[in-house]
C-alpha cells in the first residue's frame, strides 16, 4: 500500500487515526501493531512472516544478551543474531546477484532461485540489527515485552523506506507518549508536503528521464536533461516518502529522526553525504566504519575502511554491480576530498564549489539507474559528447521547452528558499489561515493527479 495512493490517504489512515485516538493507552501499541502488519501484508502478504520472524529472533537475542552480559554467552547471541538477519538479508536480496555473478565469472549454468525481493528488507533487518549491537554494547536495556518490541520493528510510518529508526530513537516514547493537537498539526502539514514533492515534483520528474530511457533520439542535451531529472526525481521521491513517514510518525506521538538536509546545497561530496539519507550514513558510520577504525588508523587501513563501507553501501542499495560501482565511485571521491582537495574547497568561491559538485552527482546518478555497465558506459559517453552523438536532438528540444517550469520549480525546491519562506509565513499572523489553505490546497491537487492515474512508484521500494 502506498503512502501517495487514494486507498491509503482516504481510507486505511483514516480509520486507524480514528482507532489510534479512541482506544487506552495501554492498547496504542498493539492497534499500531496490528495495523502495521496487515499494512505490510497488504503488498507482501506471504513475507509478512519475515517481520515476525525477525521480531521474535531479536528479541529473543537481546533478552539472551542482557542476562548473560560480559559473558561468551552474549558474545554468540550477539554474533547469532546478526548472521540469521543478514542471511535473512542475504538469501532474499543477493542469493541471485551472487550465483549470476559466479555463472559469469566461471562459465557455469547454476539456476537462479527467481526468489522476489521483500518490500523493505533493507531497512528492517538494520533496524533489528543495530538493537542487539546497543542492547550488547549496554547503550539500550533489551525490551521485556514483544508486542512493544515488535511494534518498533513493524511501524508502518517507516517500515519499508525509512528513515532508518534505531530503537534508542523512540525507546521513551514506546513505552509512554502522547499526541497533542499541535502533534498531529504539524504532522499533517509535513505528511502533505512529503505528498506534494512525491506526486507532483518526483512524479514529473521521473515521466521526463523515463523518456530519455524509451526515446532513440538521443543527444548531449537529453543526457544531460535525463541526468538533472533523475537526481531531482530520486532526490523528491525519497526525501518526500521521509516526510510522510515523519509526518504520520508524529501523528502516532513519535519523534522520527530527520533523513535528508537540502543536500544539492553541499559544497563537496563530503558535506553532500552528511545531508543525503543520514540515518544510512549514521548506520555504516557507527556500525561498520568506527569498528573497524574509522579514521584513527594508518592512512592505508582509513582507505581500506572507507572503501568497505561504501562498497557495502552501493551494495545496499542494491543487488546490482552497477550499485558497487556507485558505493566505490563515492568512496573514491570522498578520498581524494579528505586527502588532497578539501583546503583547496574551503578557499574558492561557493560558485566554484558547486561548479565541481553537481556534474559529479550528476554522473553518479546515471551510475545508480544503470541497467548494465555497458548501458553506463555508453550513457557517459553521450554525456560527455563522445560516440558520434549530436549535441541537441529535436525530441530534447521538445522535452526541454515542456519540462522547464517544472525543472525549474524542482531546482528551487531543492534549495533551502521554500524552507525560509515557510518559516516567515509561520512566524506571521496570517500563518492561522494560509497554513491550513495551503495543506489542503496540496491534498486537492495530489488527489486530482491520483485519481488520475499518474505515475506513482516510489524507488526505494527495490532496494
Amino acid at each position: 500500500m502506498l503512502f501517495s495512493s487514494i486507498s491509503f490517504l482516504y481510507f486505511y489512515l483514516a480509520l486507524i487515526l480514528l482507532v489510534y485516538y479512541i482506544v487506552p493507552k495501554s492498547c496504542k501499541n498493539p492497534v499500531l501493531l496490528l495495523a502495521s502488519l496487515f499494512f505490510y501484508a497488504y503488498g507482501e502478504p506471504v513475507y509478512v512472516s519475515l517481520l515476525i520472524i525477525s521480531s521474535l529472533s531479536d528479541w529473543l537475542h537481546s533478552l539472551y544478551i542482557e542476562a548473560h552480559r560480559g559473558s561468551r554467552g552474549a558474545k554468540r547471541a550477539l554474533i547469532s543474531s546478526v548472521i540469521i538477519n543478514l542471511g535473512m538479508l542475504g538469501f532474499f536480496k543477493y542469493i541471485d546477484f551472487f550465483i549470476g555473478s559466479i555463472n559469469a565469472v566461471l562459465g557455469t549454468h547454476i539456476p537462479l532461485t527467481g526468489v522476489p525481493l521483500p518490500i523493505g528488507i533493507s531497512f528492517f533487518t538494520f533496524q533489528t540489527m543495530s538493537y542487539t549491537i546497543d542492547v550488547y554494547r549496554g547503550r539500550v536495556k533489551a525490551n521485556r515485552n514483544l508486542i512493544t518490541f515488535a511494534t518498533f520493528v513493524c511501524l508502518f510510518p517507516q517500515l519499508i523506506a525509512g528513515p532508518i529508526v534505531r530503537y534508542a530513537d523512540i525507546d521513551a516514547e514506546l513505552a509512554e507518549r502522547s499526541t497533542t493537537i499541535d502533534d498531529v498539526a504539524i504532522g499533517i502539514r509535513r505528511f502533505c508536503v512529503g505528498l506534494g514533492k512525491k506526486v507532483l515534483i518526483a512524479n514529473s520528474m521521473g515521466e521526463l528521464s523515463t523518456a530519455f530511457t524509451a526515446s532513440a533520439d538521443q543527444s548531449v542535451l537529453f543526457v544531460w536533461l535525463y541526468g538533472v531529472s533523475f537526481a531531482l526525481q530520486i532526490y523528491f521521491d525519497f526525501s518526500g516518502y521521509s516526510d510522510m513517514a515523519i509526518g504520520l510518525g508524529r501523528m502516532f506521538g513519535f519523534h522520527f529522526p530527520e533523513n535528508f538536509d537540502h543536500p544539492f546545497m553541499s559544497q563537496s561530496i563530503t558535506e553532500f553525504w552528511r545531508r543525503w539519507h543520514m540515518t544510512l550514513g549514521g548506520w555504516f558510520r557507527d556500525y561498520v566504519y568506527f569498528p573497524l577504525g574509522g579514521s584513527r588508523v594508518s592512512r592505508a587501513k582509513w582507505i581500506r575502511n572507507l572503501c568497505i563501507v561504501w562498497a557495502l553501501t552501493g551494495l545496499w542499495h542494491g543487488a546490482a554491480w552497477n550499485f558497487v560501482l556507485w558505493g566505490v565511485y563515492f568512496g573514491f571521491f570522498l578520498c581524494i576530498e579528505k586527502l588532497y582537495i578539501m583546503n583547496w574547497l574551503k578557499k574558492v568561491p561557493r560558485i566554484v564549489r558547486h561548479i565541481y559538485l553537481l556534474p559529479v552527482l550528476l554522473v553518479s546518478f546515471i551510475i545508480f539507474n544503470g541497467t548494465s555497465l555497458a548501458n553506463i558506459g555508453a550513457t557517459l559517453k553521450m554525456m560527455f559528447g563522445l560516440g558520434g552523438v549530436p549535441l541537441v536532438s529535436t525530441e530534447a528540444l521538445y522535452y526541454l521547452k515542456s519540462y522547464a517550469v517544472l525543472l525549474l520549480i524542482a531546482a528551487v525546491g531543492a534549495t533551502t528558499l521554500p524552507r525560509r519562506i515557510g518559516a516567515r509565513i509561520s512566524a506571521s499572523r496570517a500563518a492561522v489561515v494560509l497554513e491550513p489553505l495551503f495543506v489542503l490546497a496540496i491534498m486537492i491537487v495530489c488527489t486530482a493527479y491520483l485519481v488520475d492515474g499518474s505515475f506513482n512508484p516510489f524507488l526505494y521500494f527495490r532496494f
